[in-house]
């Protein structure tokens, strides 16, 4: 006989919006799971704002479904993501990842927008075009990539030591109309709207 194994019972009684819940199902990607890391990340917090992406690439090899799911409370920035992930080569069975990280809203240093408009010349007032990028910038771990520094000389081989770049963490979603509905568009801003609004307070 098999072991049935049980959801903790305080996490049965954390409440999401349903807003939230419906936003999460229209994704598909294994709804009650993302519900549930979203809910042990919450906590009792009240979930203020969300926003719900949910993204498919292709390789060479595979089909790989992604969903990231941005919740704000009163205090904290709750970044969900979850995607799938082979077990390894010679396994059939399907494995997902899910992952969560907690920002306190006073850590956030930015929110981006960056706005693809085709045709500028024919904008139309209030479209704010029909692609866009959100980026949201909080700087508690900083990325450091190091190469071998090198001269112009190509008969040199003197050390140089070595020179790169400093990336701060950010987390960046593309959302296209034609892909995902202008609702989407517009779910994304009312979010980076409410998430500028109450960072750095």
């Amino acid at each position: 006989m098999g072991v049935m194994s049980q959801v903790p019972t305080d996490l049965t009684r954390i409440v999401l919006p349903s807003s939230l819940l419906e936003a999460i199902a229209r994704a598909g990607y294994y709804p009650d799971l993302v519900a549930d890391i979203i809910r042990a990340a919450v906590g009792e917090e009240e979930v203020i704002s969300h926003l719900v992406h949910q993204e498919t690439t292709f390789d060479q090899e595979s089909v790989r479904r992604h969903i990231t799911a941005l919740v704000t409370t009163s205090t904290r920035l709750v970044i969900a993501h979850a995607d799938d992930f082979p077990d390894d080569e010679t396994s059939r069975e399907d494995v997902a990842t899910a992952t969560t990280e907690c920002i306190p809203l006073r850590a956030v240093r930015g929110v981006m927008l960056t706005h693809v408009v085709p045709t500028p010349s024919e904008y139309v007032p209030g479209s704010l075009g029909r692609e866009l990028t959100l980026t949201v910038g909080w700087g508690t771990v900083s990325r450091v990539d190091l190469l071998p520094a090198v001269c112009a000389d190509p008969s040199c081989d003197a050390d140089h030591g070595y020179e790169g770049t400093i990336a701060a963490d950010d987390i960046s979603l593309r959302i296209s109309a034609e892909a995902e509905g202008s609702g989407a568009l517009d779910a994304a801003v009312t979010f980076a709207r409410d998430l500028s609004a109450r960072v750095g307070v």
